[in-house]
């Protein structure tokens, strides 16, 4: 039986990821830029940015990383203001913090992280957050699972990461540690081969770990 559970955020906690591509693809829109869904998730599934794009059409240092601070406020600006919850997530993290110690580990800003769990009940279940500021390399890199391990002086066999991108999946597995994917709508066509179980709903993952 796993004795840790580390958790992916986006997409798995919290249904952020349409609203950070809604972000991304309106402000490439002002480069004169149309960022389709299949071309986003492309790079953000080998931990890519969207505004690499920008950079080899020639656009200038400077005005890349202005739109790249505009991104972040709209982006923050939709998590304040839309729905991102995911059902049965509370209930869930209540039952497995009674058998399990938890963290998140994600590769989201610190700053957007906090903003999203202001008035929210899911950080009080974790015994720590690792955000994208405190690792060198970002997933698909296992640096990120690797710290998370190390934070609970933990074997990755005692371990199992929850994830919803391949992504995820790669840095998890890179780790040593063996990952379930819960899938979503937004990541549903990626490769997750490499899963110990995919299920459809956070719903059912007590009843997974337990067996």
């Amino acid at each position: 039986m796993y004795k840790y559970i580390l958790w992916d955020h986006d997409g798995v906690l919290v249904d952020t990821e349409p609203w950070y591509f809604a972000a991304n693809k309106k402000t490439l829109d002002e480069f004169g830029i149309n960022l389709d869904e299949e071309t986003y998730l492309g790079i953000m599934e080998r931990g890519g940015s969207c505004f690499e794009i920008a950079k080899e059409q020639g656009f200038s240092v400077d005005l890349i990383e202005s739109k790249r601070e505009k991104r972040n406020k709209r982006y923050q600006k939709y998590v304040q203001n839309e729905s991102i919850e995911i059902k049965n997530v509370i209930e869930v993290l209540e039952l497995l913090s009674k058998s399990h110690r938890m963290a998140i580990i994600t590769t989201a800003r610190r700053k957007d992280f906090d903003l999203i769990h202001k008035n929210r009940n899911i950080v009080k279940y974790m015994d720590f957050v690792i955000a994208n500021e405190d690792c060198v390399k970002r997933k698909p890199h296992p640096e990120p699972y690797r710290k998370g391990l190390l934070r609970f002086n933990a074997d990755p066999r005692q371990a199992v990461v929850i994830e919803d991108s391949a992504r995820g999946l790669r840095s998890a597995v890179a780790a040593g540690i063996d990952c379930i994917i819960i899938k979503n709508k937004f990541t549903q066509s990626q490769d997750f081969s490499m899963a110990k179980k995919i299920i459809d709903s956070i719903k059912k993952l007590p009843s997974i770990l337990k067996a």
